[in-house]
């Protein structure tokens, strides 16, 4: 299973994810490096997780203000192998271009995180994947409840390649994974690469959740705890 390291950016930093709780996000303290400079930490979780690719949530664009094009460059510059996934409360397709325009240089190397809290109709949701590689789909809920105006989670004939499975209040909760969200989900469309997101407390949560099915987890609070070791150089 492949391991996902997570960066949640607000206003130009790096913040520490606790239950999708937005208000209350401070800046991140880890074990990995100091301070909370995007670059900076991007840098420790891909050298700690022998990762080309990266989670952003732009929480900035998430609460209704705009994408953070210049944090997410610099991020592009420094690493160059990088292949970045970003979520940036996309409403559309339309959305993801400008911010890939915005951009600039490296923004081919953007992977659109298209989630069912931002997305607003079936129509979008559409002509967000022309092909099963054209992006990411988030299956977002909270609480039990999804949230999904768009109705993305009963159109798994709309679903891309790749479908992340997000269980806000198990993030940063020490909680452990939702698998049975992830099992549910699996059963709507077995051929989808799932990628889990929200729990893991150490390494046994990885072995269950690629037991349950899981292509890939997203990870963040337990990698700045130190609580899952360096992935050896494969």
């Amino acid at each position: 299973m492949i391991l996902i390291p997570v960066i949640d950016l607000m206003r130009g930093q790096v913040v520490r994810a606790v239950r999708g709780d937005r208000a209350s996000y401070r800046p991140i303290v880890s074990a990995l490096c100091e301070g909370s400079d995007p670059v900076t930490v991007a840098r420790a979780l891909c050298a700690h997780c022998d990762s080309t690719r990266l989670y952003a949530a732009d929480l900035d664009a998430l609460t209704g203000g705009q994408a953070q094009a210049e944090v997410i460059a610099r991020i592009l510059r420094a690493l160059p192998d990088l292949e970045f996934w970003v979520d940036a409360g996309f409403a559309d397709a339309q959305g993801a271009q400008r911010l890939r325009e915005r951009v600039g240089e490296g923004a081919e190397r953007i992977v659109p995180i298209f989630a069912s809290e931002s997305l607003r109709s079936r129509d979008d949701l559409a002509q967000c994947f022309p092909d099963r590689e054209a992006g990411v789909l988030s299956l977002d809920r909270r609480d039990g409840q999804r949230l999904d105006p768009a109705g993305c989670w009963e159109a798994p004939q709309a679903w891309p390649g790749r479908v992340i499975v997000m269980t806000l209040e198990r993030v940063g909760a020490d909680a452990g994974p939702d698998l049975a969200t992830l099992r549910e989900v699996q059963a709507r469309s077995p051929g989808t690469k799932l990628v889990g997101a929200g729990g893991i407390r150490h390494a046994a949560d990885l072995d269950a959740a690629r037991d349950a099915g899981a292509w890939a987890w997203l990870v963040a609070s337990a990698l700045h705890d130190g609580r899952l070791p360096p992935v050896r150089h494969r």
